[in-house]
């Protein structure tokens, strides 16, 4: 009974330890990868689209239509960041120039984790292929065979 214990749980620690290894082969895949720092990036950058389109392209929009983007609270767009003012339409660039940092800071540490991640899979299937290929060492046939070419050889030489 105990041994069939020791049976089910060891099947189970190896099923479990080969769907690890299957998970981390799909996660590290350069596809899955790719996938998700385009996402992350997209995303950054839709921040940049967002900060552009509210601080600079609404106001203009609201300085052309005589000021239909404006806040019905206040009567001008308002953002707590710099800005500068025309006709009563409030510009506010510090909103952009911050999504515009994130964006830069995200994308680089993104590129370092993605550098370490490609390190650290180079590394791996260079000692696989290190190991692979690491030619057999000679049999003993093969060494007496190699040693009688050489005294063949010798012999030949001197006469």
């Amino acid at each position: 009974m105990a041994n069939e214990e020791k049976n089910v749980a060891g099947a189970a620690a190896e099923k479990a330890g080969g769907f690890l290894k299957e998970f981390k082969e799909f996660a590290l895949k350069g596809n899955v990868v790719d996938m998700a720092v385009g996402v992350i990036i997209g995303a950054a950058f839709g921040n940049i689209v967002t900060a552009l389109t509210d601080s600079f392209i609404n106001p203009l929009i609201g300085l052309v239509t005589g000021g239909a983007q404006k806040d019905p609270e206040t009567g001008q767009i308002i953002v707590s960041a710099g800005s500068w003012s025309v006709g009563g339409v409030e510009f506010t660039y510090g909103a952009f120039i911050s999504a515009v940092v994130n964006f830069l800071i995200i994308a680089f540490i993104l590129f370092l984790i993605i550098k370490a991640t490609n390190k650290a899979l180079t590394l791996g299937k260079k000692k696989e292929e290190e190991a692979e290929e690491a030619p057999p060492e000679p049999t003993k046939e093969e060494l007496l065979l190699t040693e009688i070419r050489d005294l063949l050889k010798e012999n030949n030489e001197k006469k």
